[in-house]
Formats: C-alpha cells, sequence, structure tokens
C-alpha cells in the first residue's frame, strides 16, 4: 500500500524556464549512469525506469554511459555525451556534481540535470533532490504507531542530524504515543550499531543510511529468531538502499520511504520534450536551481509493507499532511 498525502495535488511555486534550445529537430538524451550501471537496484536501475516510462511517451535517441567512479572517467563520459549532441544530459548521483560545475560553464548552451545532488551553481543545471526529512518524519510517525517497547531507533551517518532532528524524531513525537527515539550515528560497523540500539530496547528501526542496509536486515531477521514471537522491524529507503528480501524474512521489512527517481527522470524528459527545465531556486545565496521532491505530487511515496501499518493508513495519511510542509 503507497501512502501519499490526498490533500494537495498540485506542486506550488514551481518554475518552467526556457532551457537552451536543442541542436537537433529531434530531442537526444544523454544519461551518465554511476559506478555499476543497470542493475544496482539502487538510483541506476530508478532512473532506468523513468527512462522506459518516458521512451513510451515522447520520440527521441537515448545515449547511455556508465562511469567507473573516478573524476577523470566522469568527466570523459560527460564529454562523449556533449560531442553526441545530447540536451539534455542527466548526469545520475553526487558523484558527478564537480564535473557538472566545471563543463556547465564551459557548454552554457546544453542543460544538464543531477539525481540527488543540489550543489551545482550554475543555470543550465537542474539539481534534482528529494525532501528526505518529509520520508524521515512518515518513518517516525509509523515507527511510533506500531512500536511494543516504547523505543525506536533510526540509524544514520553523522551528516544526518538534521533528518533526525527535523524529520524521525519528530514524526515520533506526532504520534503523541509514550515512544522514546534513539538516534545512532555510524561511522563504521551497522551490523554493532543495529546491535547497540536493540540491546537499548528499539523494536523498529529506521535506516537512514545509503548502500546495502542487508547487514541492517540481518542483526534484525536474527534477533527475531533468537526471541519466539519477536516482531522487531525495518523501516528502509528506496533507492538509497538495497535489500533482499526472502518470503521468510519480508514480515520483517514495516515499510519502505520510496523516492521517486524515476518520476523526476521522466518529468526531466517530458520538459526537455517542450523546451523547458525545472528552475526553483533551491538555494538563492548559492545560487542552486532545480526541483525537490516531496510527498506533494507523489515525489515521496511511503509503501507500507505490514498488515499493523496498513490497518493505520489513514492515520499515516494524516501525518503525510503534516510532514509535506517541512520545506527543508
Amino acid at each position: 500500500m503507497k501512502i501519499r498525502s490526498l490533500l494537495l495535488a498540485v506542486v506550488v511555486g514551481a518554475s518552467l524556464v526556457s532551457a537552451p534550445a536543442h541542436a537537433a529537430t529531434q530531442l537526444s538524451v544523454g544519461v551518465a549512469y554511476d559506478i555499476g550501471g543497470r542493475g544496482d537496484k539502487s538510483f541506476n536501475d530508478a532512473s532506468a525506469a523513468g527512462l522506459e516510462k518516458a521512451q513510451k511517451q515522447f520520440d527521441f535517441n537515448l545515449e547511455a554511459v556508465v562511469t567507473d567512479g573516478t573524476s577523470m572517467d566522469r568527466e570523459k563520459r560527460i564529454r562523449s555525451l556533449i560531442t553526441k549532441k545530447c540536451n539534455p544530459i542527466i548526469a545520475i548521483g553526487a558523484g558527478y556534481a564537480s564535473t557538472l560545475q566545471a563543463l556547465a560553464v564551459e557548454f552554457p548552451n546544453t542543460q544538464f540535470a543531477i539525481i540527488n545532488d543540489a550543489s551545482v551553481a550554475a543555470l543550465n543545471v537542474t539539481s534534482v533532490v528529494f525532501a528526505d526529512t518529509q520520508g524521515a518524519y512518515l518513518a517516525g510517525y509509523s515507527a511510533a504507531q506500531v512500536s511494543k517497547s516504547g523505543k525506536v531507533a533510526m540509524i544514520a551517518n553523522p551528516d544526518q542530524a538534521d533528518l533526525y532532528k527535523d524529520g524521525f524524531s519528530a514524526g515520533v513525537f506526532a504520534s503523541k504515543k509514550k515512544v522514546i527515539p534513539i538516534v545512532k550515528y555510524v561511522s563504521g560497523s551497522y551490523s554493532l550499531a543495529t546491535s547497540q540500539v536493540l540491546d537499548a530496547g528499539a523494536d523498529v528501526v529506521f535506516a537512514a543510511t545509503q548502500g546495502s542496509n542487508s547487514e541492517i536486515f540481518k542483526v534484525i531477521v536474527a534477533r527475531n529468531a533468537k526471541k519466539k514471537g519477536s516482531n522487531i522491524g525495518l523501516i528502509n529507503i528506496e533507492p538509497d538502499q538495497y535489500i533482499t528480501v526472502t518470503s521468510a524474512t519480508k514480515r520483517f521489512l514495516f515499510a519502505s520511504v520510496v523516492k521517486r527517481v524515476d518520476k523526476a527522470i521522466y518529468d526531466v524528459i517530458a520538459l526537455s520534450a517542450a523546451k523547458r527545465a525545472y528552475l526553483d531556486i533551491l538555494d538563492e545565496d548559492a545560487g542552486i536551481y532545480g526541483r525537490r521532491y516531496g510527498i506533494t505530487g507523489g515525489g515521496i511515496e511511503f509503501t507500507i509493507r505490514s498488515k499493523e501499518l496498513a490497518a493505520l493508513s489513514d492515520s499515516i495519511n494524516v501525518a503525510a499532511a503534516t510532514a509535506e510542509k517541512i520545506l527543508a
């Protein structure tokens, strides 16, 4: 079951600005995948899903490249797309930020987009990001609703303090239940961090880290197996994380915060077909423009996977109406 706000259906304050004219009559889209390319079960695959949808709706040539992750190779890949007259060029992942910062100046008539990054200061770069705090709020709210121990936890990276403070913990407190939010910032072992929050009494864990969260899920599954009747669960973020769930373990994945990267990719191409680009102000002082996708308009969805949360879908929808007002 997918939860999104039912109150607002139109993105407010969106800016649509004409993009540079295309060199060819037919649209030619360039995509620079991150390390691994398709099959990563993460941002590359989510982006590919958006491309496939766009190909069914619009007539355009597609050129795709995959980087090995080095800065030299990233520049080489982007330049190869420019040489092929691709416009727009969509870069998947923050690893391309420094490359686009330089090339956007060198090629002002090429419209670029970068997924999951908002650090490139250039009018011809559309920064596509997601309102992570909104998703964290729903995760905190939902975790608190189903917690039996009265403690829930968020495992995060050290730079995600605001995500905890303004999102997860705010959602927990909004549940109006006597539930304590715990945060564990990780710079080492995710397994150890998970064991520590479970030892502290948490029975729902929100994983806000990036990459595979199989370590976290493995500890949760093992802990459930230790104690008969235990129902410790995970809420994850897609496509930031990828996880393998079996028929025996799927009941321990309670819900997923889903960033609709596919929708963002589709939108970038749809606007390019109309010779336009998103240029909402993301950081006026820094000169960063693009689009922040949130609950409003379906840019972030909350997919419920447990029966307990499914029974609370109405109240979670109400919480979504509050979460979508968080602008950070």
